[in-house]
């Protein structure tokens, strides 16, 4: 499955990129964002692009091979991005990109263990090469308060009883089990009435928790303002309202900031119809003064 990038005319409106800019993309995923912003950039301007997946890195590389020289690649964890810049030979950095949605290779291979739609062992690492603790760690060695602090911290709503019946069933090492062990413990009534599948909060705090996300970006956000040229622009496009509202509060509180968008930027209806996966996207846009 081909992974389609989320708000790509809203994404180049915002950061508004002219020829021989410089860029940072701090989530590439395949590189399609990235792709958008080299074509505007051309002939001279420079990309310094990151992702913490091998997978993903490796794709990206060869579908931003055409560009050449003009693209920077670290295979590593954007919070390193205040060291990293010292290796980069530019002056200017007009924009910064971070889109926080995993990628579709994520959330289609089975063997990752991202998506409760297949059968695959609790895995959920972003970079499995890396990092150490995944989700079968999580609900097979914590204690149930543990357990309930990750899903709480997730906004599943049925954190305690879910927490319960983790303890109660464990070991359980696959999504299935997971789903299993998730179905028993939600109510029928709520079950049923909603739009997103029942299993979907558990997933993503349990992915959420695995990979740091909220401590990540919360680290992230000082660094990539600090890196920013005076009048540069940056992006950051979330997909849920913990991710939201840490962006939201941060550009708020910024006094070196202007924001772009006093309201986030959501897709269409029209790009909904075409990739569903975008139906959750917020995108939030601030200048550097």
């Amino acid at each position: 499955m081909q992974h389609i990038p989320v708000l790509q005319d809203e994404i180049i409106k915002l950061l508004a990129p002219q020829p021989n800019d410089n860029f940072i993309d701090l989530t590439l995923g395949h590189g399609g964002h990235s792709a958008m912003i080299l074509e505007k950039t051309a002939p001279k301007g420079k990309l310094l692009a990151f992702d913490q997946d091998p997978v993903a890195f490796d794709q990206a590389k060869k579908n931003l091979a055409r560009f050449g020289n003009r693209v920077t690649f670290f295979q590593t964890n954007f919070t390193e991005i205040g060291l990293i810049i010292r290796k980069w030979p530019v002056t200017q950095v007009n924009g910064i990109l971070i889109d926080l949605g995993p990628n579709t290779d994520q959330l289609t291979d089975e063997e990752r263990g991202f998506s409760f739609r297949a059968n695959a062992k609790l895995d959920m690492r972003m970079d499995p090469t890396r990092q150490r603790v995944t989700a079968a760690d999580i609900v097979n060695k914590y204690s149930i308060a543990e357990i309930t602090t990750i899903l709480f911290a997730g906004e599943e709503h049925f954190a305690k009883p879910i927490a319960r019946q983790i303890i109660k069933n464990r070991p359980l090492e696959t999504t299935d089990q997971l789903v299993a062990i998730i179905k028993t413990a939600i109510p029928p009534s709520y079950r049923f009435k909603q739009k997103t599948h029942f299993a979907t909060a558990t997933f993503r705090a349990l992915r959420m928790a695995v990979n740091n996300e909220l401590d990540n970006l919360e680290k992230v956000l000082p660094q990539a303002v600090s890196i920013l040229s005076p009048g540069g622009r940056m992006g950051i496009i979330s997909f849920h309202s913990l991710e939201d509202r840490i962006v939201k509060n941060f550009l708020r509180c910024r006094a070196d900031l202007n924001i772009l968008t006093p309201k986030p930027v959501v897709s269409s209806q029209k790009e909904i119809e075409t990739n569903p996966s975008a139906r959750s996207a917020k995108l939030r846009g601030a200048t550097k003064i």
